[in-house]
């Protein structure tokens, strides 16, 4: 199981989410005010996640301590 804390804040949020895992890799997807999101996480020399959490029409790439960046940029949603 991976993006364990993403997933928590997510449970704490009361949003339903698919999680997936596929080499090794998590996946989140999860809706929020109509609009969709996704969290994949990839593993390409370092680990590092594709997310459109801060923009929903804009992917970015999140690298490092990329979960408690994700928990911080959910935790500013209102």
């Amino acid at each position: 199981m991976r993006l364990i804390k993403v997933q928590n804040t997510l449970k704490k949020m009361n949003l339903q989410f698919e999680y997936t895992e596929i080499e090794g890799c998590g996946s989140l997807d999860f809706g929020y005010r109509g609009l969709r999101y996704h969290i994949w996480e990839f593993r390409d020399g370092e680990w590092g996640v594709e997310t459109n959490i801060r923009q929903g029409g804009k992917d970015e790439e999140l690298l490092g301590e990329y979960e408690d960046e994700i928990v911080k940029i959910l935790g500013e949603w209102k």
